[in-house]
């Protein structure tokens, strides 16, 4: 239940001492990690503080990714499609969190454009046409992730989405070569920027 649905504990819960609710508040914080990022950022943090987890996250990225070309190989078969699947997954996961904390969009679009580069032109073996399930998870969820960062993209002020373009660009002109081409026509992604 929430207090949308019961408008008569939001007004109570609002008639409280204030004493009564701080209490209750930091209790509630301390439940939500999540939460506790969010405002650990907005309170005590500014851009220098936002620079250095851009830094950060970007150096975890290709840190995760250069770890990851040792366990996932470029050859088509079921560990290497689950491999860069979870992998992607994992990085996305990552930027998810970087986004919740600090809603910068333009970082996440940044770090989605890399993750997806990575995955598509670093193991373009495991974007040709193939008949396992695992294949087919993985083309499914990139197209997805593509249709998530254009849609972040067609966001952005034109002069970031110029900074962005040759990049994402690059990527639908791989992904259109590849088994992803008839994924993203699914979605009716756009092939041109």
């Amino acid at each position: 239940m929430s207090l949308h649905q019961d408008p008569e504990l939001k007004k109570a819960v609002l008639n409280l001492p204030q004493k009564e609710k701080d209490k209750l508040l930091v209790r509630l914080i301390s439940k939500d990690k999540m939460l506790i990022k969010q405002l650990h950022y907005q309170l005590f943090e500014d851009e220098n503080d936002l620079e250095d987890r851009i830094i950060s996250l970007r150096a975890q990225l290709q840190q995760l990714f250069n770890t990851g070309t040792s366990q996932v190989g470029g050859s088509p078969n079921f560990s290497n499609f689950t491999g860069l699947n979870r992998l992607v997954k994992q990085a996305s996961g990552m930027v998810n969190e970087h986004e919740k904390v600090t809603k910068d969009k333009v970082s996440e679009v940044e770090f989605r454009i890399y993750i997806l580069s990575r995955a598509i032109e670093g193991y373009p073996e495991l974007f040709q046409s193939s008949y396992q399930s695992a294949a087919h998870k993985l083309h499914k969820y990139i197209s997805g992730r593509l249709k998530h960062v254009l849609t972040k993209y067609d966001k952005l002020h034109e002069d970031l989405q110029f900074d962005f373009r040759e990049d994402l660009q690059r990527i639908l002109d791989v992904a259109t070569k590849s088994a992803l081409h008839s994924y993203m026509r699914d979605l009716k992604l756009q092939t041109e920027l």
